[in-house]
């Protein structure tokens, strides 16, 4: 049986590291964008009215998460719906050129 002996100091790194991940985790601006979007900001991007992004949740054009009363889509799939030419709105071709920022 071989035993390993943890200090205060590997705690202190352990800690340290699981902050710096967290971090990253709950700012999707540092580096790395937003998994999943709210309907407002899904409305906003599409330039879709509720009714419509409701049709398109209800059609299955556009999957979704519901948690409590909030819907979340997936950033690929609305991405997979522009790309797929689905949407009625042809000049919006991907998200990944579309300014992020206040998402």
């Amino acid at each position: 049986m071989n035993l390993e002996i943890i200090t205060k100091e590997d705690l202190r790194e352990f800690k340290n590291e699981m902050l710096n991940a967290i971090k990253q985790i709950l700012q999707p601006g540092q580096g790395q964008s937003k998994k999943f979007l709210k309907s407002n900001e899904v409305r906003r991007l599409l330039n879709v009215s509720q009714g419509t992004l409701q049709n398109l949740r209800i059609n299955g054009t556009l999957p979704c998460t519901q948690i409590g009363s909030i819907y979340y889509y997936k950033l690929e799939d609305i991405n997979r719906l522009l790309e797929n030419g689905n949407h009625k709105d042809q000049n919006v071709i991907s998200l990944n050129g579309i300014n992020r920022e206040g998402l």
